[in-house]
């Protein structure tokens, strides 16, 4: 049988090692097909085609940003049920959020694709590439509620301590798709939109899985079927938690349409460069990412137990594990960031290539900040304070809104290139502050709480 793990107690730098871990090599692997994904297109089906998957990214980031959000949302509350030992609560969480889904993805896919060519139209993408775009992206919006059934599976299983079976999901998912891709791609000539079928059908079947192994294998999530009822104030619950943190991606996602409108409307060799090196740099930012969501779940389930002292613990020893990743990367990245790009364009394509390596060592001198970002952030989330999460959203929308409408046209690719780390920066000068208030409220209840 399939096993949870409580972080409650023992020392907090191997717990949140080992926890991450499995997150990071699923990470890797996700980011690994989707950089397949691009190479496939890229190589085979022209530069046109690759700037046609680029040229959505920040839309399918703002939808798609929104579901995983939310599924991480919803499996807040599971961790701090499961931290406190209340699995009962833990169960009827669990179902509630499964009904949520259900309706959620299908109004989003509903809603998204009927306004999928007037999204394109907004974001001022060129007609060369537009028809390509639209199918892309349409497809994409289609397969939303495969998206959301397996984010949402894997954060319920992560919940409960186990970052490993998403992991062998995720494995299974990613070869399933370069499968696809190269068959949609090159045996069945479907372009562009080949790639978008063979991810959105992977991650499908990958859902209906692990659905499967979740509850026959998981003997502390079968429950009565009294349990498994609709129950209206534990959907508010989750509702209230899921919301915010899905709504934090969607604007921060608003902000990276603007800097990708304003990018599109410098050309295609630029959206090309954007494409390659934000595939690249969505690689390098998995350990960051993977140790965010690990602190996501030890919050969760130490809030729940009522030791907070262990929650700033986790920070602090989080924060090393980041730095020494950064210092690693930079060096990959300052000295190998064109041969990464060469992945995507060939060797004659200099310009392309030039603006690829330009972005990638702009982005990868602030990775500690990126790395604070994600720690502070996912604990603040994994405390049930999403809301404040979310207003570091806001503050990394706003920073790319000015970049947006007034640094590039002012210093065009350049000041593309610096569009993220500003954000970065406006996130974390709020999230210090909002962590320091979250922390010493936590300290503040247990105190009372013994009193």
């Amino acid at each position: 049988m399939a096993t949870s793990r409580e972080m409650t107690a023992g020392r907090a730098l191997p717990l949140i090692f080992n926890f991450t871990m499995p997150l990071l090599m699923g990470n890797l692997l996700q980011q690994t097909y989707s950089l397949v994904d691009a190479a496939i297109v890229g190589k085979f089906l022209g530069i046109n085609a690759l700037a046609s998957v680029g040229a959505s990214t920040s839309v399918v980031f703002l939808i798609l940003g929104f579901c995983n959000g939310c599924c991480g949302g919803f499996g807040i509350p599971v961790a701090q049920k499961f931290g406190a030992r209340d699995y009962s609560t833990m169960r009827r969480y669990i179902s509630v959020s499964l009904q949520l889904a259900a309706v959620m993805s299908v109004v989003i896919a509903v809603v998204t694709s009927i306004l999928c060519g007037d999204i394109l139209l907004m974001m001022r993408t060129p007609d060369i590439i537009f028809q390509n775009a639209y199918y892309y992206l349409l497809i994409t919006f289609i397969g939303v509620p495969c998206t959301f059934f397996y984010n949402l599976l894997s954060s319920i299983i992560r919940a409960l301590g186990d970052s490993k079976t998403p992991f062998w999901f995720l494995l299974f998912s990613a070869a399933l798709n370069i499968l696809l891709d190269l068959f949609c791609i090159l045996v069945l000539d479907w372009g562009v939109a080949g790639a978008a079928i063979a991810t959105v059908f992977s991650q499908g079947v990958s859902a209906v899985l692990c659905y499967g192994y979740m509850m026959r294998r998981f003997d502390i999530l079968r429950g009565t079927p009294d349990e498994r009822k609709f129950n209206g104030a534990l959907a508010r619950r989750l509702m209230y938690i899921g919301v915010p943190m899905g709504l934090q991606f969607s604007i921060t996602a608003i902000g990276s349409i603007m800097l990708q409108s304003a990018n599109n409307a410098l050309g295609t060799a630029c959206v090309a460069a954007f494409t390659a090196a934000m595939r690249i740099k969505m690689f390098f930012m998995c350990p960051l990412e993977s140790l965010g969501i690990a602190m996501a779940t030890y919050t969760g389930q130490n809030y729940g137990a009522g030791k907070p002292e262990r929650i700033w613990m986790g920070v602090k020893v989080s924060a090393l594990m980041m730095i020494i990743y950064w210092a690693f990367t930079f060096c990959v990245l300052m000295l190998g960031a064109r041969t990464f790009a060469l992945l995507f364009v060939e060797a004659s394509e200099l310009e392309i290539l030039k603006d690829t390596e330009l972005f990638l060592h702009i982005s990868v001198s602030f990775f500690p900040v990126l790395g604070l970002l994600c720690i502070l952030r996912y604990t603040i989330q994994g405390a049930g304070y999403t809301n404040l999460a979310m207003l570091s959203g806001v503050s990394e929308m706003i920073a790319r809104v000015l970049v947006s409408l007034y640094a590039v046209p002012a210093f065009g690719y350049l000041a593309v290139c610096f569009g993220d780390p500003t954000a970065w920066i406006a996130a974390v000068l709020f999230l210090v502050p909002a962590f320091i208030f979250v922390y010493r409220r936590l300290l503040r209840m247990r105190r009372e709480q013994r009193v």
